[in-house]
């Protein structure tokens, strides 16, 4: 055998142990990984340590929204909005209050299309017993929506303002 076959060859094979090395350290990484949950799957999966609802009607619209607080203070819950002409739209909210404003995520589908889910951030003032939801510039930014950094949440000039009711059974 020739110089150049011997390299050739001490060259295939560091490639060949190289590849199966890496390929063997990303299985490992991915089996470490695949049990974790990210924050927001837990958190929807954690027992809530109380729950409160509320009731929006304006005009032939209706929102209701029920709010899960958990132990670590995040919140979950749902929310169901009956807009006039419109189909209904059922979700999961996820998020936390800073200082007096609940900002959470709102994931939802639209009437019996299941198969899109769509979601927006949305904003509530606590005033009192009152939840006020806020209006404002929201930007979608690689397929993340968000509130525009800089531009302030309306919370006067609003249609749902929610007021506590029981939860149903």
């Amino acid at each position: 055998m020739n110089i150049i076959a011997i390299s050739n060859l001490n060259l295939h094979t560091m490639k060949t142990t190289t590849l199966s090395l890496l390929l063997l350290a990303s299985l490992g990484l991915f089996s470490c990984n695949k049990n974790q949950k990210n924050p927001a799957e837990q958190a929807l999966e954690e027992k809530p340590v109380s729950t409160q609802c509320y009731i929006s009607i304006y005009e032939k619209d209706t929102v209701n929204l029920q709010i899960n607080t958990l132990k670590s203070g995040k919140l979950t819950g749902t929310m169901d909005m009956k807009l006039l002409d419109m189909p209904i739209k059922t979700g999961k909210i996820a998020g936390e209050f800073k200082g007096d404003t609940l900002f959470v995520d709102y994931s939802f589908v639209q009437g019996t299309n299941d198969k899109v889910v769509f979601k927006n951030p949305m904003a509530f003032l606590k005033k009192g017993t009152e939840l006020v939801l806020g209006n404002g510039e929201i930007v979608t930014y690689l397929g993340a929506s968000y509130f525009k950094k800089g531009v302030p949440i309306d919370f006067e000039n609003v249609k749902y303002k929610f007021t506590g009711v029981d939860c149903p059974k």
